[in-house]
């Protein structure tokens, strides 16, 4: 999967290094990308940094335009209602599947995971809920978990860095944090329980929830379902 970071080629590590600018906000939502630049800042060929940024196209961070060349994606509202309606659905379905699918040692380590999130992160004080990506993400662990090979694709492949850019460089803050650790804590706890049906109705609450902070960063009158 795109989303673990193994470097083979140098595309490979301009690639990841690209999609770390953009989704932490180093390179600014919607910038034009100057090929000739970004090839001579990362000491590539301008065929390799192609290669790079099909890849980042195709995960939704970059897009080509007739007339405008290749920009980054901007958060907008209506692209972040769109795939926040898709992260509900599909996110929901991964969390039934993984309360069939996960094994005792897969749960154990999620609730070890949220057990690390909890002891080194401010959650309990409401500062901050940061997520490292892949196996230290809690909604990548249950993606996997799943082990639908076409729903981890979807969610991990084309979705998670999209997601991941507005979760970075939007985040939560406030009584949120807690909550959302505790919510987490009960999505694990029914898949434990090996109740797919209320671990997926958590999830799209849990995701409906996140989607409040659409609302409040963009003045919205509607959040996702």
């Amino acid at each position: 999967m795109e989303v673990i970071n193994t470097i083979k080629t140098a595309s490979d590590q301009v690639f990841v290094d690209i999609r770390q600018a953009i989704v932490e906000g180093d390179i600014a939502q919607g910038s034009k990308i100057s090929e000739a630049e970004l090839a001579k800042c990362h000491g590539v060929s301008r065929a390799t940094l192609r290669e790079a940024l099909n890849r980042l196209e195709s995960c939704h961070l970059v897009e080509r335009k007739a007339n405008i060349g290749c920009r980054v994606v901007a958060l907008t509202p209506d692209k972040l209602l769109e795939v926040y309606q898709v992260r509900t659905a599909l996110e929901g379905l991964a969390c039934r599947l993984a309360a069939e699918n996960m094994t005792h040692n897969e749960i154990s380590e999620v609730k070890a995971l949220l057990n690390q999130h909890l002891s080194t992160q401010k959650v309990k004080q409401g500062e901050s809920y940061y997520q490292e990506e892949g196996d230290l993400d809690f909604h990548y662990r249950i993606i996997t978990g799943s082990k639908n090979s076409h729903l981890i694709h979807l969610l991990c492949n084309e979705l998670y860095q999209l997601i991941r850019m507005f979760r970075v460089q939007m985040g939560m803050n406030g009584p949120r944090v807690s909550k959302a650790f505790d919510e987490h804590l009960a999505i694990i706890n029914a898949i434990e329980s090996k109740d797919g049906e209320l671990a997926e109705l958590l999830m799209k609450r849990h995701i409906g929830a996140s989607g409040e902070n659409i609302k409040s960063r963009f003045n919205l009158e509607t959040v996702p379902a």
